[in-house]
């Protein structure tokens, strides 16, 4: 039986500043920190070993990964890095305070551009403060300037196609440290969630899910570790 295991990131310093974070690079807090070791000591104790490790271009899932494998004693095991399971970009919302937002716009807008599934958020000014076209990790990459849900899935489900589904299918034990979105993307797939509820699936930070698959990858069951 195939094992995988997501992690969101540990608290960002945007998190903590209810900040619309998105493709912008930011670090843990010491918060994230403990999440992230936490989350390894907790794999450690439950018995769960890994193969193969997949995360996004971004410090906060890298560093989440790297600290629960080093807690693992698993510093050694292969990593692929890859943009598609980056955070959805939050377009131009990306740096404003969440509540500031709301205040301006009004909480049901905000909402929709946080909740909906198809409705993205305003697009982001090339050459705005939060522009990364000149970021090197993305060279050769089309950035995009603003995503929904729609479109997260839209590229996650792909890459999850072409490299991860046929890891767990040749036996391999998978874990995928990303972000809020890029992983609901992969929830709502495996689990056939649909459009109107999986935009109000919450998924904490630094909290390992147990997905138990078949061979054909059907999922038998999804539960968080801290659960069992």
């Amino acid at each position: 039986m195939p094992t995988l295991v997501l992690i969101r990131h540990g608290q960002s310093s945007w998190n903590l500043e209810n900040r619309f974070t998105g493709w912008w690079d930011v670090n843990l807090t010491e918060l994230g920190i403990e999440e992230a070791r936490a989350a390894g000591a907790l794999m450690a104790e439950k018995g769960l070993d890994f193969d193969l490790c997949f995360t996004s271009l971004q410090t906060r899932a890298i560093k989440t990964l790297n600290i629960a494998l080093e807690t693992m004693g698993r510093l050694w095991l292969p990593i692929e890095k890859d943009w598609r399971l980056n955070e959805r970009h939050y377009g131009g919302l990306t740096g404003l305070n969440k509540a500031e937002t709301a205040a301006l716009h009004g909480d049901d807008q905000v909402k929709i551009w946080r909740r909906s599934f198809d409705i993205p958020p305003p697009v982001q000014d090339k050459g705005s403060e939060y522009d990364l076209s000149a970021d090197r990790r993305y060279a050769g990459i089309d950035i995009p300037n603003t995503e929904s849900l729609k479109d997260t899935i839209a590229r996650v489900l792909p890459y999850w196609e072409s490299r991860i589904a046929p890891e767990l299918k040749a036996g391999k034990r998978i874990v995928i440290s990303a972000h809020g979105n890029s992983l609901r993307a992969l929830v709502k797939h495996l689990s056939h969630i649909s459009d109107d509820d999986i935009a109000s699936l919450e998924i904490p930070t630094g909290q390992p899910i147990v997905y138990e698959l078949d061979d054909a990858l059907t999922a038998l069951d999804r539960y968080y570790l801290s659960e069992r």
